[in-house]
């Protein structure tokens, strides 16, 4: 045989354009045979409890340069974090106030229902409360059983001010099994004491509350180790001393050492809401990983690349060949 007649194949094998043609043909019938390709991922499945008692009015955050609310950036950094979960991953919405947590919604998914979800976190409000109260020892052992029952694991999101305050006995006893439900108690706020805003009958802010609009000491149960040293005690009739309490609780910061407290008592992971972004990073570590079914389909990709590679072999012989030869000196 004449190998004169291999020179052309030859030559059409070191073509580029051939060579992107030949690229272009395989990969377009890899598109067509290749079916979705399964995968495993991890989610999550989350009991989010928004604490809308009146501190969390208290604007010490900013957002967009912007004086801000706990509530405002509550509700900011859960609408990111939603953003963020993978497919597959399902959120339950519940509001506290007074001593129990009310639920909104069961467990639903973040991204098929993705837009019903962002409202509903976006319409959070201060108004929705029904009490003035904030037992936030006693909402947070209910929220726990809410998320067992729901099997998720918890978000709770609070400033932690106990209103009225703790009695004298500390913290109220746990009927749960410490670390049963994993999650996270998020403070949200400040560190230093801000006041906080009153609204009145109409919803329109009247001010800040002073010192003797809210309760400054729990005058109920036993009373402190300090009563007898107290002006007016009588273990009958004073049994805290006969003047009115004085303090600080109208006015408000994270109580982060009684979370902990809590964190502790639960097994329950603590963190501090820095902002907007800090939500799901802090619960990643906290949360259950559950492993997500689903499936990658990689023919669009083949696809995509097929075409890429035919167009620039298209768009190659455009090109004057004199141009794509290599310049002699």
């Amino acid at each position: 045989m004449n190998p004169l007649h291999h020179l052309p194949l030859r030559r059409n094998l070191r073509d580029r354009r051939f060579q992107a043609l030949a690229a272009a043909l395989a990969l377009a019938l890899a598109a067509a045979l290749a079916g979705p390709v399964a995968l495993t991922r991890s989610g999550v499945a989350v009991l989010a409890v928004v604490d809308i008692t009146g501190s969390m009015n208290v604007r010490d955050y900013a957002l967009e340069g912007k004086p801000a609310s706990r509530l405002d950036i509550a509700k900011a950094a859960l609408r990111r974090m939603v953003a963020e979960l993978p497919c597959g991953s399902r959120l339950a919405l519940a509001l506290f106030t007074e001593r129990r947590p009310f639920l909104l919604f069961a467990p639903i998914e973040v991204c098929a229902d993705f837009a019903p979800l962002d409202g509903a976190l976006a319409g959070l409000d201060w108004r929705m409360a029904w009490e003035g109260d904030s037992r936030v020892s006693a909402g947070l052992h209910r929220a726990i059983a809410m998320a067992g029952e729901l099997d998720t694991d918890l978000l709770f999101i609070t400033d932690g001010q106990e209103t009225p305050p703790l009695p004298s006995t500390g913290l109220p006893p746990f009927d749960g099994r410490p670390g049963a439900v994993r999650g996270l108690i998020v403070g949200a706020g400040g560190y230093g004491l801000s006041p906080i805003p009153k609204y009145n009958d109409r919803g329109r802010e009247a001010g800040f509350f002073g010192e003797t609009d809210v309760s400054q000491e729990n005058r109920f149960g036993p009373p402190p180790a300090d009563a007898e040293s107290r002006e007016g005690y009588n273990p009958r009739n004073a049994p805290f001393g006969a003047s009115a309490a004085k303090g600080t609780e109208h006015l408000s910061s994270v109580r982060e050492p009684h979370l902990k407290a809590l964190a502790a008592q639960t097994g329950l992971t603590y963190a501090h809401l820095d902002g907007p972004d800090s939500l799901a990073a802090a619960l990643g570590p906290a949360a259950t990983p559950r492993p997500l079914p689903g499936q990658i389909d990689p023919r669009p990709l083949l696809g995509g690349l097929a075409l890429a590679l035919a167009l620039s072999a298209f768009l190659a012989g455009l090109v004057p060949a004199r141009f794509l030869r290599p310049s002699r000196m």
